[in-house]
């Protein structure tokens, strides 16, 4: 199977992935929270999504004219739905920007003028090798332009070493074969140093949070929108279930439900960076 940012972008499942939104938006509110920048004129954010957190960022700069880009139209039919309620708040403040949102992929999107913003939130685990895009990005800025992205870092973990090892095995190896079930972020002190020579000044740091999640397999569904996708686009629906099952069994196992939820501990990397002049 191909890369998730080259394959069929309609595994991609909106009403899956926002079944814990307050979770996964978190760590974009703190991402960008570091950002100072006071009246950017453009902003992007690469790999929007169903564009919520991208109308967070013209909700703040309602000057500027903000862009979401995503390769998954699934996403962007959501994206447009966020776009009608977008309008329907701001019509009563008739801001002097714009959001809107496109077709792209975040490897090959190209602005028609230097960024005074670029956003990226947990996207860049699917890009192999993503320092040469990092850099780019960097190159993209003017003086004083942001550049600020976080890249979940758990992939030590239970879930994805189990979901490794379940790619691996003999039942589903041949199903499986290329699945991009394992992408790792790198270290803060990585991304400091690459951005540094790039000439921007860096701040750059970690956080694990522990998600208390409820229901029944809450780590099963959590997955199910993010880190499944590559594997189950691959499987045939019978296929897909037989899977889940079995690595829904050891998640219980390794993910043990208690009195007030189930603990999912999740590692983030989160840089920001200013370039400099």
């Amino acid at each position: 199977m191909r890369d998730p940012a080259q394959q069929d972008p309609a595994q991609w499942d909106p009403v899956q992935y926002q079944r814990y939104s307050d979770e996964r938006s978190r760590p974009f509110y703190e991402l960008i929270a570091r950002i100072a920048a006071t009246s950017p004129r453009y902003v992007l954010d690469l790999g929007c999504g169903t564009g919520d957190l991208t109308a967070a960022l013209a909700e703040r700069w309602p000057d500027a004219e903000v862009a979401g880009v995503d390769n998954s139209a699934r996403m962007l039919e959501a994206a447009e739905a966020t776009l009608a309620r977008f309008h329907g708040r701001s019509q009563r403040r008739a801001p002097a920007g714009s959001l809107t949102f496109r077709h792209g992929d975040v490897r090959e999107f190209v602005p028609s003028r230097a960024p005074d913003v670029i956003v990226c939130n947990a996207v860049l685990q699917w890009v192999a090798g993503h320092h040469e895009l990092v850099s780019r990005w960097a190159a993209m800025l003017p003086a004083g332009g942001w550049l600020a992205f976080q890249v979940p870092a758990n992939f030590d973990q239970p879930s994805h070493q189990i979901l490794r090892e379940l790619a691996g095995s003999a039942r589903w190896r041949d199903q499986l074969a290329g699945a991009a079930v394992t992408r790792q972020a790198d270290s803060p002190r990585d991304y400091l140093e690459l951005l540094a020579g790039a000439r921007c000044e860096v701040d750059a740091w970690e956080t694990t949070y522990l998600h208390v999640l409820h229901g029944d397999d809450p780590v099963l569904d959590w997955y199910k929108g993010s880190g499944l996708r590559p594997a189950l686009a691959a499987l045939r629906p019978e296929q897909a279930a037989e899977f889940l099952g079995e690595y829904a069994g050891r998640l219980r196992a390794a993910y043990p439900a208690q009195s007030f939820g189930t603990v999912l501990p999740f590692r983030r990397v989160f840089v920001v960076a200013r370039r400099r002049g």
